[in-house]
């Protein structure tokens, strides 16, 4: 079924945020509403449909931002805590429509049985605690949400695999230090393709800015939007200007149609 996707950045900085808390950094001083990031996350909404990818310790300050007032699931790139953090502000949605389904790898869901255990208690759980469906998913094999097919895309962060997610014509990679080329070959045809990119200097779990676009050379998408960015890549505009015409760094709540 063909149907306009609309992508809304509702974060697009890395795991401090920026500014990051007690720093004198220029761009954390910015005054440039572009150059203040909450940690990364996006919104997809298509014919009825709202779906959020991963759920930072900002999730309830992006969901009233962007005015969300349904989530028909989540889905979760990894377990790190600028991806999951805000786990307990699904509640407001639980209220109104039930438990949620949360889409995401097995060793996902077995970090956060541990780290959120009064979420997933079997026995005496609080009547006011969130309420979440765990659908494990992998690399291997694709599925439907929305009446829209959902391609899983394994990537590594340092060692830990992570996975990313294709859409029809919208390809959305974070936290990729390396990949494969079979995982490419799923990239490969993307109109727009979101990708890390944390900073000028290399890093030892994501791309740099070069390596960012050396993946994007190798995809050849239309457009690219790069995401999980460092306050130490710079000031939004100048880094901007020095992009090439169909690669940009996104900014918080931008919204792109495809």
């Amino acid at each position: 079924m063909n149907s306009t996707l609309t992508i809304t950045f509702l974060g697009t900085g890395t795991s401090q945020g920026i500014p990051v808390i007690g720093s004198d950094h220029p761009v954390c001083k910015s005054n440039d509403p572009k150059d203040k990031r909450l940690r990364v996350s996006v919104l997809l909404r298509w014919d009825e449909f709202t779906f959020v990818i991963d759920c930072g310790p900002d999730f309830r300050q992006q969901m009233l931002r962007e005015n969300v007032s349904k989530v028909d699931g989540i889905l979760l790139t990894h377990e790190h805590s600028d991806h999951t953090a805000g786990l307990d502000d699904i509640r407001p949605f639980n209220f109104k429509q039930g438990s949620m389904p949360f889409f995401g790898h097995k060793r996902v869901f077995e970090s956060l049985r541990e780290r959120f255990a009064y979420i997933f208690a079997t026995e005496n759980k609080y009547p006011g605690a969130p309420s979440i469906t765990a659908v494990e998913i992998d690399k291997n094999t694709s599925f439907v949400i929305g009446r829209k097919e959902i391609i899983p895309i394994e990537a590594f962060h340092d060692s830990l695999p992570v996975l990313g997610f294709r859409v029809a014509d919208f390809t959305y990679l974070t936290d990729v230090k390396t990949i494969s080329e079979e995982e490419i070959e799923k990239v490969k045809g993307t109109k727009i393709l979101v990708v890390n990119a944390l900073r000028e200097e290399p890093h030892y779990s994501h791309f740099n800015i070069s390596e960012a676009l050396d993946f994007v050379k190798k995809v050849k998408p239309e457009k690219t939007y790069f995401t999980h960015i460092s306050h130490l890549m710079g000031f939004h505009e100048e880094v901007e200007k020095k992009l090439p015409k169909n690669v940009h760094l996104a900014y918080d709540s931008l919204t792109l149609k495809i």
